[in-house]
């Protein structure tokens, strides 16, 4: 697991700006989904061209937030990154970014059915979960995936970005659900990349300007908090 640091200043800046440290405090899990971004063998599972190791050791905390989600009446969305169709509609990514060699096997591993789009076996992946591909590092961007339309239609506000790596797919994700007004948070403990530094680094820079930074413990709390008060207002 990652060794965080959240900078006092950052802290500070938040508290000042919205009067309290954690702006997601009271989140209705009705309304919320986990979207867990490439869990899967290309990013995690030994051996693979951009195996991250943390990413194995947060998965018992994926699979556990993703539980609460589903027991508290929100969805589990599991995004898979997928080559398969973007060699026109993502090339010079592909042809400047990466040697011949890097972006011949990327494109072998991540195609539609190919072991490293595979979900990663440890997860606990339940029936009534979503799974989809996306072909950028965002889920939310145009042409990437039907996130957003899905979400949408589930009637959700709130977002939870969980997965690998921190500071790309993760941050861009999560980056995109601000910009398209969703509560947007980063699950410190359920993100992973590959190094603390990398980690800090991003989630620092989108606490300060995009939406929260919590800990599974901590968001289930404050999903337990949106849950009370949901069922007073039902009440009263």
């Amino acid at each position: 697991m990652h060794k965080t640091v959240i900078s006092q200043n950052t802290i500070d800046k938040i508290t000042k700006r919205c009067g309290r440290p954690h702006p997601f405090d009271v989140i209705d899990p009705a309304k919320t989904a986990l979207v867990v971004i490439d869990m899967q063998n290309h990013f995690v599972a030994p051996g693979f061209m951009a195996e991250t190791p943390v990413a194995r050791d947060i998965t018992p905390n994926v699979n556990r937030l993703a539980e609460t989600v589903r027991q508290m009446g929100g969805h589990v969305v599991w995004i898979q990154n997928v080559t398969t169709g973007t060699r026109e509609s993502w090339s010079n990514y592909h042809e400047y970014l990466l040697t011949p060699e890097r972006m011949a096997k990327r494109y072998a591993s991540m195609e539609d059915g190919a072991d490293g789009h595979a979900l990663w076996h440890l997860l606990d992946v339940k029936p009534g979960d979503t799974k989809m591909n996306k072909g950028r590092y965002s889920a939310f961007i145009r042409g990437s995936s039907e996130l957003e339309r899905l979400l949408h239609a589930r009637g959700i506000d709130t977002v939870l970005v969980a997965g690998t790596a921190t500071q790309v797919c993760c941050e861009a994700t999560a980056r995109d659900a601000c910009m398209l007004n969703f509560k947007t948070l980063m699950i410190d403990d359920a993100c992973a990349t590959e190094s603390d530094e990398m980690h800090s680094n991003s989630l620092n820079a989108f606490y300060q300007n995009f939406g929260d930074v919590q800990t599974v413990d901590e968001v289930i709390q404050s999903m337990r908090r949106g849950a009370e008060l949901a069922t007073k207002k039902g009440a009263a």
